[in-house]
């Protein structure tokens, strides 16, 4: 229980009817979880105005209304609280509710286009390393110490994230990593919580069937930074152009990570093969278990933000040397029979994409094929879809285009966008196969001994989205069913 006016602290108000000295049991956002002495917070969203269900709210037991306009019919039992932002209320509301469970622990952030998970991923990893019980939101799940908590949205929603947060606060947890998207900070889903850090990795081509201009998507990075305390660290790659502008406006402490300037934390790759990274940081030579240029960036942006919060050096390289990354991203697997080489990524977008191609070609030993497998996804952004075909058809010997998450769309349909940017000269070079399944299969085909397959676009997924339903479909399991198959 909290006291209404208590968890309004912070919400610009703009008018209020009825009474504030209420006590209130839960906030929710969906009328059909209400019960009674709830708060019910009305947002409009993408697809439904929460507005439209304040009735609902109140019959099913709110006692308390926040909305950015009255509804035209009052009811005298319930006390309803006009706000600037119906989104940023919650965010503030669900922190207050849950007692600020963020201003207890070391909570970090973790924002750019490519990066985030892997970054969140190794940050939770090596801080338990170091003796510390840790909390971690992401993609691919969440996690309260050992126990982990699936995930559904890179970013939950406020409430969902306060309670989460309680949860790891009450549980023990000190540290608490978490990927923050573009989606998340223009909704508010994280207003109200307090970081300590906050790490940039990089941003490309992405989402911008949400914010429209690449300007836009850009703005609401960086007004992430913009909001961090005087006492927060902001952690930047130096590399990205991007990366100064991000921080130009933070009052957090700043610094830069990069394998090609001058840094806080610069690394520089010694070696870079299937076994690993050999990488200098910060004139310690390490070698890692990660592997790719790309994840030399994620290792010194992880590595930055342990000695920002203040970590033994030589103890976080010596831990982080053992550490692998999250799944689905650039796993690898080799068949037992032709040492054919499998590497299931997330890549889904160009850059991310161009990136492991890239890896690739530079783990290879010889004349060694590279042959991807590439969808991309329906009701997104489709400007990428081009690009995804001609990123694949110009770093690869073969490509099978295929289905990601068609969700709504015509897989046919989406395959003939991606299509559409390539030239003549690349029309010997790809097939077309829309069942995903099939299409893995074919890329084995494809392949010779050593030969390198890459999956790319679903990574950890264990679904495909189709019309609406989730089929069970794993890109790794299905690797190894062929695998298995041509053991036979």
């Amino acid at each position: 229980m909290a006291a209404l006016q208590d968890i309004l602290y912070r919400v610009k108000l703009l008018a209020v009817r009825g009474n504030l000295d209420l006590d209130i049991k839960e906030v929710q956002l969906d009328s059909r979880k209400v019960s009674s002495n709830c708060c019910f917070i009305a947002i409009k969203g993408q697809q439904q105005d929460g507005n439209a269900f304040v009735e609902t709210a109140i019959q099913n037991g709110a006692t308390a209304v926040i909305t950015e306009h009255f509804p035209e019919t009052i009811n005298e039992n319930v006390t309803y609280v006009q706000v600037e932002s119906s989104a940023a209320a919650a965010g503030y509301i669900a922190n207050n509710f849950y007692g600020a469970p963020s201003f207890h622990m070391k909570v970090v952030g973790v924002t750019g286009t490519n990066g985030k998970t892997t970054i969140a991923t190794l940050l939770f990893k090596l801080f338990s390393a170091l003796g510390y019980k840790c909390g971690l939101l992401s993609t691919v799940q969440n996690q309260i110490g050992e126990n982990i908590i699936p995930a559904s949205h890179t970013t939950p929603d406020a409430i969902s994230i306060n309670a989460l947060m309680r949860q790891m606060l009450d549980e023990g947890c000190s540290h608490v990593f978490m990927e923050c998207s573009s989606h998340a900070i223009h909704q508010h889903r994280i207003t109200g919580l307090q970081f300590a850090g906050a790490l940039f990795s990089n941003i490309t081509h992405d989402h911008l069937d949400y914010h429209k201009t690449f300007d836009e998507y850009i703005r609401v990075k960086k007004s992430f930074f913009d909001s961090l305390p005087s006492q927060a660290f902001a952690i930047s790659n130096a590399d990205d152009k991007r990366g100064t502008v991000m921080l130009q406006n933070t009052a957090a402490k700043k610094y830069f990570y990069s394998l090609r300037t001058m840094a806080d934390f610069k690394g520089k790759i010694v070696d870079n093969n299937i076994t690993g990274l050999q990488l200098t940081v910060n004139e310690q030579e390490v070698h890692f278990r990660l592997i790719g240029e790309f994840n030399a960036y994620n290792l010194l942006a992880v590595y930055g933000a342990a000695i920002c919060m203040g970590e033994d050096k030589h103890r976080v390289l010596q831990l982080l040397s053992n550490l692998t990354g999250a799944e689905g991203r650039f796993e690898y697997i080799v068949s037992p029979h032709d040492k054919i080489i499998g590497i299931v990524d997330y890549a889904h977008t160009p850059d991310a994409l161009l990136n492991v191609l890239a890896t690739i070609k530079k783990l290879r030993q010889g004349q060694e094929k590279i042959i991807t497998v590439v969808g991309c996804g329906g009701d997104r952004d489709k400007t990428k879809r081009p690009i995804m075909a001609e990123v694949a058809c110009t770093h690869s010997n073969h490509v099978v285009l295929t289905s990601d998450n068609p969700r709504s769309e015509d897989p046919a349909a989406i395959i003939k966008d991606m299509e559409n940017g390539l030239p003549p000269s690349a029309q010997r070079k790809y097939i077309a196969i829309a069942d995903r399944r099939e299409a893995i299969k074919a890329a084995i085909a494809l392949a010779d001994k050593m030969d390198i397959v890459l999956i790319a676009g679903k990574g950890h997924e264990k679904y495909q989205e189709i019309k609406g339903v989730r089929y069970p479909f794993d890109d790794k399991e299905v690797l190894l069913e062929i695998f298995e198959l041509l053991k036979k």
